[in-house]
């Protein structure tokens, strides 16, 4: 599980970090005209304004329930998880793959020259090299973060199971910016080393198309959120030995779990209870159980039990 704290400094790091490299990458778009550059750009504005969004939603996941939202408002993280991997989708990998559109019909008319004549062709490998490096100390970062709460999970495995999407979102985009700015600087230095714009169209290509895939990759991860997932197996593991190890509890008849935040779990289960208990036998059950589940999994806030007798 991915804690708060980890994710949201993971978030600053890589805001700030989109920051300026956004405004340097744009500066040398202006300087010398590559789509390579036009494309990182836009793809830094983009990714700044999804942190952006992602600590919007932290903030307001942490609102006080009300009669409306009984369950609070932790899926908000969820929501605005999602509008990310949109922004990504259109902003980022749909404008790129329109701007090698455009930029390959203006070189094929014979409009492509112009770049490597400009006295600062140079300026993107070097505004690219440090995009590079500053990007790296980002993603560092979110592995950091990332490293001590994924356990022995691979990070796919770690990617597909967080319940936290803070986390999980930063890494995606901090590796596809880093592809990305590497395929960008493959693409204009081979443009400038050839003077063959068409290597500037197909980077800009290629980085439209990885973000269109990261953002189809994140939406499915955070959609599944959105729908309702259930703890992991070994929460579930923990609950269910909880419940069945409390005194007067003959057995748990069965359980359901579902996240209704990242780090709150709604907890209902139907237990078994001897057919001779009488009601308060079974209240003191009850009341031992959840004090068991709580000790058992902190994450466990909203507990419903019903008691029933086991008829097989």
């Amino acid at each position: 599980m991915s804690s708060p704290e980890g994710g949201t400094k993971a978030v600053i790091a890589a805001l700030l970090a989109n920051i300026g490299i956004a405004i340097t990458k744009f500066i040398a778009f202006l300087l010398t005209g590559f789509s390579s550059m036009l494309a990182e750009s836009i793809h830094s504005v983009a990714d700044s304004g999804n942190q952006a969004l992602l600590l919007i939603g932290g903030k307001r996941s942490k609102r006080e329930a009300t009669e409306e939202h009984p369950f609070g408002f932790g899926r908000e993280r969820y929501i605005y998880a999602f509008i990310v991997s949109i922004v990504l989708f259109t902003v980022g990998g749909l404008f790129a793959l329109y701007e090698a559109y455009h930029k390959f019909h203006e070189i094929h008319g014979g409009h492509g020259d112009d770049l490597f004549d400009s006295k600062w062709r140079l300026v993107p490998l070097v505004v690219l090299g440090i995009a590079i490096v500053l990007e790296g100390l980002s993603f560092r970062t979110a592995i950091i973060e990332g490293s001590k709460v994924r356990g022995d999970h691979s990070w796919w495995s770690y990617i597909r199971n967080a319940k936290s999407p803070e986390l999980p979102v930063i890494l995606l985009e901090d590796f596809a910016a880093l592809v990305g700015l590497v395929a960008a600087f493959v693409a204009v230095g081979l443009s400038l080393l050839t003077e063959n714009a068409y290597f500037d169209v197909a980077g800009t290509a290629f980085i439209g198309t990885l973000l269109i895939v990261v953002a189809i990759v994140l939406a499915i991860e955070v959609k599944s959120l959105l729908v309702g997932e259930s703890a992991t197996p070994a929460a579930v593991s923990r609950i269910r030995t909880a419940i069945g190890s409390t005194d007067g509890v003959d057995r748990v008849i069965h359980l359901k779990t579902l996240h209704i935040a990242p780090e709150e779990l709604l907890v209902a289960c139907k237990i078994g209870v001897l057919p001779e208990a009488t009601a308060a036998d079974v209240a003191t059950a009850i009341d031992a159980a959840e004090r068991a589940i709580r000790a058992a999994e902190p994450m466990a806030v909203q507990i419903y039990l019903e008691p029933d007798i086991y008829r097989g």
